[in-house]
């Protein structure tokens, strides 16, 4: 059983809206030491920015920076994990996405579901074309 924190200042809602992403990980997505490993969240956080970077550039984008990340709380399997992304910044060709995560954790082990932040990241997309150039992001 993992340690829920009981610290009630670490406790918060999920955001208004629905998530741009929405998973469970499993034990096939822990490190070592049993704790979902960093770089599982890391590459969800990529999926959930670039779902409205690609909206907003109406076609593919790559990423091309990753301008903060910060892990507050760990992951743990079977938690329901809530990727939230808005768009912060829009350039000629880049788009800036802050994606936020929460986890839902504590009916599995028979006790009061709770909604932690477990991360924040800014992340920059290009819009690219078919040659996978930079390409000008359209006007909205």
């Amino acid at each position: 059983m993992h340690n829920i924190p009981h610290d009630p200042a670490l406790h918060v809602s999920l955001p208004e809206g629905q998530p741009v992403l929405r998973t469970v990980p499993m034990p096939a997505d822990t490190n070592y030491a049993g704790d979902i490993f960093g770089g599982w969240i890391m590459s969800q956080v990529d999926i959930a920015g670039s779902i409205p970077a690609l909206r907003r550039a109406r076609g593919r984008v790559a990423t091309v920076a990753v301008n903060s990340f910060v892990f507050k709380q760990p992951v743990f399997v079977g938690d329901l994990v809530s990727f939230y992304a808005d768009i912060v910044k829009i350039g000629r060709t880049s788009i800036a996405v802050e994606v936020t995560v929460y986890a839902q954790r504590g009916v599995r082990e028979g006790g009061e579901e709770i909604c932690i932040k477990v991360t924040e990241a800014v992340l920059t997309y290009v819009a690219i074309d078919n040659n996978r150039r930079p390409r000008v992001v359209p006007e909205e």
